[in-house]
């Protein structure tokens, strides 16, 4: 099969690859355009498993982690890591015992956005860590739509 997604035994959606690569091929290129420092990103599948990552030259060690705990988070509850941002802000309580819950994985902090497929299929997530969260999710959005996919902001 072709295309963006694909069905695998038992009906489930897949990530393809070659779509997450050129999510963060078009995410990292819409950070140098736009003069954003190196990014970290990371495209993850609807099971929070890495599809694919890539550290851009010159990007810190610690991107690549923040970058997953914003998409991990995003893909976990369903909602970009802006949406997450804010209700964390409304119930910080809740958000606060999700860290140790998702055993630290889980980062409410913009710069995620999800992956849906033409038809509104969720696919699964990418986070960005380099430039401010509006900036990291500015690019994921670029990387997404570079791949003929649908973000999710």
């Amino acid at each position: 099969m072709t295309g963006a997604a694909e069905v695998a035994a038992g009906s489930a959606i897949a990530l393809r690859l070659e779509s997450a690569n050129a999510i963060i091929a078009g995410a990292i290129s819409q950070a140098r355009a736009d003069g954003i420092p190196p990014l970290a990103v990371v495209v993850l599948d609807l099971s929070g498993h890495i599809v694919a990552a890539q550290r851009d030259d010159g990007a810190s060690m610690f991107r690549f982690d923040i970058a997953r705990g914003k998409a991990w988070g995003a893909v976990a509850m369903g909602c970009s890591s802006a949406a997450l941002a804010a209700r964390a802000a409304d119930n910080p309580n809740f958000f606060n015992a999700l860290g140790p819950t998702s055993a630290g994985r889980l980062l409410p902090q913009p710069g995620a956005v999800l992956i849906r497929d033409a038809d509104g299929s969720l696919l699964g997530a990418v986070g960005a860590s380099g430039g401010t969260g509006a900036e990291d999710a500015a690019c994921c959005a670029a990387g997404v739509a570079a791949a003929g996919l649908v973000p999710e902001k």
